[in-house]
């Protein structure tokens, strides 16, 4: 039988919204992501085939629109009115996993590209320099077949997230590993601690270091208090 087989409003709602996958979409088209390559860099473990499926779905069901980009562009993807009003759904789905389930970060769950990602959306360029502002980060902890190097390029309003050497400058160069740098931006090591442990180095002006936790920002889930009971000591 497709779906629940209810007229239950839950039970309808769960059809379109409890698919695999499909929380992960809906957050980060709520988070501004609107072009399909944008959608894949949220869910990289997703297939290309697979998302495709699930925006047609949606679309199907009125929970978003598609939008031709303009000439030669493809094509974009909007939330509707009724997709809108999920927003707050999925930051409670949020609110709730990082209180009761926050990751304790297993191997599997370490994703520098995801990471950078959502880096790169929260970056506060008004809290720069007005001019090109070029950070830099390796992680060191990643072996070569991995991608050590990432840039953000932050220019006026925009913040750029470079795969390779844009070229120009470096302002700041961050080194760490990627468990430090996650458990930071998801607010469970204070970045002043990672910075005086020395298992995060950054190198650069004075000012662009003092003013690091200004600009980075973090994770919208990061102040959300971790309510798990402290584990078991044998």
């Amino acid at each position: 039988m497709k779906g629940y087989g209810q007229f239950c409003p839950v039970a309808k709602a769960a059809e379109i919204l409890a698919e695999r996958w499909t929380p992960l979409v809906l957050r980060e088209l709520t988070c501004g992501s609107t072009r399909f390559n944008d959608l894949r860099r949220g869910v990289p473990l997703m297939s290309s085939s697979l998302l495709s499926q699930r925006l047609k779905f949606l679309e199907q069901e009125g929970v978003i629109e598609r939008r031709a980009a303009g000439p030669g562009r493809g094509f974009e993807y909007h939330l509707t009115d009724a997709g809108r009003e999920l927003a707050p759904l999925i930051n409670t789905m949020g609110e709730w996993g990082a209180r009761w389930v926050r990751s304790r970060l297993g191997p599997e769950e370490l994703d520098v590209g995801l990471l950078m990602w959502d880096m790169q959306r929260c970056v506060r360029p008004t809290n720069l320099p007005p001019r090109r502002v070029v950070v830099a980060f390796e992680y060191t902890d990643l072996p070569p077949r991995k991608r050590r190097h990432w840039w953000l390029v932050c220019e006026g309003s925009e913040t750029d997230l470079c795969l390779t050497d844009p070229g120009f400058e470096v302002d700041l160069f961050i080194a760490t590993d990627l468990r430090t740098m996650t458990a930071v931006w998801m607010g469970d090591i204070a970045l002043r601690s990672a910075m005086a442990s020395g298992a995060l180095e950054v190198q650069g002006p004075a000012e662009l270091r003092r003013r690091l936790a200004d600009w980075l920002g973090l994770s919208a889930f990061a102040p959300v208090k971790d309510m798990r009971p402290a584990p078991l000591r044998a």
